[in-house]
């Protein structure tokens, strides 16, 4: 029996996650603090609805917002969707939070009688369009179980990793890990060219190595044609991840020196004012440190995930 389904959170992830859902032949209402951003949503089936506490009578609310601040502003803030006297059965998250601030979430939800589940996501919005986003979940394994036909319309993959917030565990150590992999990949790519080899070229090399991935993929058209107003994150948010992992780091006693060199670069991006632009830009910053001044390559290269 399908159930009812609301979603707070349309950024770039949020809409085209929506659009997975309405495409499967689910019914979404849908909400965002910007209402000009969920309209568009309209044409596929959503209904937007004018305030949070609209969505509280959906049996399943998702979520997919910035930061925890964020999460429990929507929640349990002026007007949040927890406020009024109904309340949904389930709260799906997506955010990147961290795992405090998420189980300090699921305490309030359930002491209101209401489930919890984590689900954050592998991959950008491009890759959500494309239906290859790897979904991770936490929670309850019967929650997890009742509502995988959702996680999986999403996803081109939805695993189950676990009790309380460990999929919050994987989402910090995830996208640590992505924070170092472009910090290298721009530094070796900038070697590269600086010592005679075509941008494009290596980079298509490094893809169809054992080096090459998903991710290396669907970042080189931006790192080619350094188009970096095409926004998929922006250096604030992955600054914010980095600090996750490294406050998981200390907290479990695991030194990641690699980590904490990345964070310094990525900050040093944030510093100098670098914001409403794609994160790849480091690869400039590189360059410039390199003394070497990169052009913008009008080469057609394959994202890996069209076609």
């Amino acid at each position: 029996m399908s159930q009812s389904l609301g979603w707070i959170g349309l950024g770039r992830m949020g809409e085209a996650m929506v659009k997975k859902l309405l495409q499967a032949g689910h019914t979404v209402q849908v909400w965002n603090r910007t209402r000009s951003k969920a309209e568009p949503l309209a044409e596929y089936g959503a209904t937007v609805v004018d305030n949070k506490l609209d969505l509280a009578g959906c049996d399943t609310i998702f979520t997919m917002v910035s930061t925890t601040d964020d999460l429990k502003e929507v929640l349990f803030g002026a007007g949040g969707v927890m406020t009024g006297a109904r309340k949904p059965k389930t709260v799906i998250d997506s955010s990147s939070i961290s795992q405090e601030g998420s189980a300090d979430i699921r305490e309030k939800l359930e002491a209101m009688g209401v489930a919890y589940l984590c689900a954050p996501v592998s991959g950008n919005a491009k890759v959500a369009k494309a239906g290859k986003l790897l979904l991770v979940a936490s929670g309850p394994k019967a929650l997890y179980d009742a509502n995988e036909k959702y996680l999986a319309a999403m996803s081109r993959k939805a695993m189950w990793v676990g009790e309380g917030e460990l999929a919050r565990v994987w989402k910090i150590a995830h996208n640590t890990m992505f924070g170092v992999i472009i910090q290298s990949l721009c530094e070796i790519t900038v070697l590269a060219e600086k010592a005679g080899i075509p941008r494009h070229v290596f980079l298509e090399s490094i893809n169809d190595s054992v080096l090459g991935s998903m991710y290396t993929r669907y970042k080189t058209p931006v790192l080619t044609k350094l188009n970096f107003e095409q926004v998929t994150f922006t250096p604030k948010l992955l600054l914010k991840d980095m600090d996750l992992g490294l406050g998981a780091a200390k907290a479990h006693g695991v030194p990641m020196p690699s980590a904490a060199a990345t964070r310094e670069s990525i900050a040093r991006m944030v510093g100098r004012g670098y914001d409403d632009i794609d994160f790849a830009v480091l690869l400039k910053e590189t360059a410039a440190d390199a003394g070497l001044s990169i052009q913008p390559l009008n080469v057609d290269v394959s994202d890996g995930l069209s076609g």
